[in-house]
């Protein structure tokens, strides 16, 4: 057992010398890590600390004196010392007597609360197929399950990232590697109620049969919709110009990589020179030379709007901030200045789960770098992911105080580098009050001390498993949302009934016995019962018993997803079975369905809704 390890060293580059494993356990990083590392971020400039942006409260002490504030609305105000207690929220800029000029975000500390207790259904919403889908869930699919949220009494949806790929024939299946955090994925548009769509009876016979296959084929279906949407295409529909035009700058460099993909891949370090830098001559040349192409982008973007705001209506839909983006996508593309290169990416330690660690494929941003850029990849991203749905979910919030760094795609090999988590939770807090939009952290497996301490002072609901908590879920702290199971980890019928153990052991993410005493373990915790079928029960039942547990939790959020109420044994992603057909698999239940269905009523009623059974 170790022995009160030390704090670890941070250099000035943000690198840790040294981290502690799961079991308390201190590691020493190699020398030649740093080094690579060190080569890779680039020495942070020495004026930062006076140029990079200042992020406080209203009542804050400042660090500069006498200096004139312009605000967000053009007007100024004079400060001296702190701001006053009413100082307005926002985004404004502070100059200094010597000329300074930066950055001044105000931010009221604390993410916006709901008033009440609620629980709501997960879904992965591609996986939410209707007898209207052609072969992937979609927003109209949203909207149904949202209307059955709301006819149960629930309070809000809880949905997989909706972020876009690149638009090639293959499409990505992960729904945490996009091209962007900033804008949607065409493929969830329901093609009737785009304006101008005709589908004919073969289009509807197509429609047909992606919907019967066995599992979802994004290549397959995003075939159909383009052609379908390139057929339907309008520059000129009412209000899209205008809308376009407000959107801006971030809105132009998606449309451009797009169409910039269409023609030469979705890897712009790829892409010939001159199109390689977003504010060069070539690609405003190409730009003019391909304005229809771009514009199609667009209106994707425009149509993907008007469907999600029809989607979500008055309800709070909770959408997932992945850890990052693909290196070769849009957002790379137009923040290349901001991310790491050099062949280093985001990932895990090795841990008792997974001895290799792991690599998830995405660069990460440099800290320093990030500062220097006023936090706008930050702030773009986390302002368009809550847009319009009213609550946030951040995928390994963790990661706003260090992520693991991995080099040369060996995570063993990595380190973790610290990132100005007070800054950027500043930031969340002053995005989720002007959105009103609740923000949940994912904060499973390894957290370091005091991250759940700053979670809980900036109004970040924390995430309780009961695959993971010791302590009954009637000790759980009120502030997190509390649930089962999530994506990566089994369903309770997967439990039950012994499939996820033997996938595993097919699939060589684990061996058989140790992987049925944890079965075992975990099916007494969720149900009193470690026997499985052998109690002569059901996986229903057995669902039943869970979520009657998760209720007596005080969270705020209480978190249900559709797979377990409709007694999947096979969870959406086993992470590093790439032979798996992970984020593939539809629900056994057409959407229109779940609101007669058994097991979705007994979940329901499980969480308080009072529905009577069948």
């Amino acid at each position: 057992m170790s022995q009160d390890p030390s704090p670890p060293v941070t250099d000035r580059w943000g690198i840790d010398a040294s981290w502690l494993d799961a079991l308390d356990t201190e590691h020493t990083v190699e020398q030649a890590t740093i080094d690579l590392l060190r080569e890779v971020i680039g020495e942070p400039p020495a004026d930062l600390e006076d140029t990079a942006p200042i992020v406080v409260r209203p009542g804050d002490a400042l660090e500069v004196d006498e200096a004139v504030v312009v605000l967000e609305d053009g007007t100024s105000r004079d400060v001296d010392g702190e701001l006053p207690e009413d100082f307005p929220l926002g985004y404004h800029r502070i100059r200094t007597p010597d000329g300074r000029d930066r950055l001044l975000v105000v931010t009221p500390g604390r993410c916006w609360l709901p008033e009440d207790r609620s629980w709501g259904w997960a879904v992965q919403l591609y996986a939410a197929r209707g007898t209207g889908s052609a072969g992937i869930g979609d927003l109209a699919d949203l909207r149904t399950v949202r209307e059955l949220a709301e006819s149960q009494g629930a309070g809000f949806v809880l949905v997989n990232p909706l972020h876009a790929v690149g638009p090639g024939p293959e499409q990505e299946d992960s729904p945490y590697l996009p091209a962007t955090r900033r804008f949607r994925n065409p493929l969830y548009l329901r093609l009737d109620d785009v304006p101008g769509v005709q589908l004919t009876d073969a289009d509807r016979a197509l429609a047909a049969e992606l919907n019967g296959a066995e599992l979802i084929d994004r290549d397959a279906v995003w075939a159909f919709k383009r052609a379908v949407l390139e057929r339907s295409f309008d520059a000129d529909a009412e209000g899209f110009r205008d809308w376009w035009w407000h959107q801006g700058q971030p809105l132009q460099d998606w449309a451009t990589w797009a169409a910039v993909a269409d023609a030469h891949g979705a890897n712009w370090p790829d892409w010939p020179a001159e199109l390689q830098d977003p504010r060069s001559d070539g690609v405003r040349r190409w730009v003019a030379d391909h304005e229809q192409q771009v514009a199609f982008h667009a209106w994707l973007q425009w149509l993907l709007d008007g469907q999600l705001s029809v989607a979500t209506g008055d309800l709070t839909v909770i959408q997932d901030l992945p850890i990052g983006v693909s290196g070769g996508g849009a957002d790379a593309w137009a923040w290349q200045d901001v991310l790491a290169q050099g062949g280093v990416s985001v990932g895990a330690p090795p841990d008792a789960f997974n001895a290799a660690g792991q690599d998830w494929g995405s660069p990460p941003l440099v800290p320093w770098r990030l500062r220097a850029a006023d936090y706008e990849p930050f702030v773009e991203s986390i302002r368009s992911t809550m847009a319009g749905a009213g609550g946030l979910r951040i995928d390994h919030v963790m990661g706003l105080f260090r992520l693991w760094w991995v080099p040369g795609n060996d995570p063993t090999a990595g380190a973790y580098v610290r990132y100005p988590a007070e800054d950027m939770l500043g930031i969340v807090a002053l995005e989720s009050h002007r959105a009103k939009a609740v923000v949940v952290g994912e904060d499973l497996g390894t957290v370091e001390d005091g991250v759940r301490e700053a979670m809980a002072e900036h109004g970040v609901l924390s995430y309780r498993l009961l695959w993971f908590e010791d302590d009954a879920p009637s000790s759980w702290p009120a502030a997190s949302m509390g649930a089962i199971t999530t994506h990566d980890l089994p369903t309770v019928a997967g439990l039950w009934t012994g499939s996820d153990v033997r996938e595993q052991v097919e699939l060589g993410t684990g061996e058989e016995e140790q992987l049925e005493k944890d079965r075992r373990q975990l099916l007494a915790h969720l149900t009193g019962h470690a026997e499985g079928p052998a109690k002569r029960s059901t996986p229903g039942r057995a669902v039943e018993a869970a979520h009657r547990l998760l209720a007596t939790a005080p969270c705020t959020l209480l978190s249900a997803t559709l797979d377990d109420a409709l007694a999947v044994e096979r969870r959406p992603n086993v992470p590093g079975a790439m032979e798996r057909p992970n984020w593939r698999l539809p629900l056994p239940v057409p959407v229109e369905e779940l609101a007669g269905h058994r097991g979705v009523r007994s979940v329901a009623r499980a969480l308080g809704t009072g529905i009577p059974p069948l």
